[in-house]
């Protein structure tokens, strides 16, 4: 089971560095302005790219995690379980909002500054934050 653990750890981690680096791309993208297209077309095709393997990442960094919890129910259990659950379904929302945005992107029809994009980006270091605390203190 520490090998599950092990793996769970590296997808998350990788996982959630997608997450702090493609709204970093958005706030670049809401910058760019309208006459530069070369440079909107190189971030926006980064953006899909690190989108596009985020998404490969997540995938397994939830099927471990729901290994473990299903392997050792009763390792696994109190009011810290269900909160990093609720964050974790917070977290996938997170990630399609990412999706969202990148569309609204790619058709000319962001109506966000890029300093709402620099709290967003924020927001993901917030919920990996809290995430770990729970996992690590168990604070109940």
């Amino acid at each position: 089971m520490l090998w599950v653990k092990a793996f769970h750890i590296v997808f998350v981690a990788a996982w959630f560095a997608g997450l702090f680096y493609l709204p970093r791309l958005f706030v670049n993208l809401a910058a760019v302005p309208p006459d530069s297209h070369a440079e909107r077309e190189r971030l926006l095709l980064m953006a899909r790219r690190l989108y596009r393997f985020t998404s490969l990442l997540m995938l397994p960094a939830l099927a471990l995690g729901l290994w473990m919890w299903l392997a050792n129910r009763d390792a696994y259990h109190g009011g810290w379980l269900y909160a990093k659950l609720a964050l974790v379904v917070v977290v996938i929302g997170y990630h399609h909002a990412c999706r969202a945005l990148l569309r609204r992107f790619e058709q000319f029809s962001n109506r966000r500054s890029e300093r709402w994009f620099r709290v967003f980006n924020e927001s993901a270091v917030l919920l990996f934050a809290a995430i770990v605390v729970l996992v690590v203190v168990k604070p109940f």
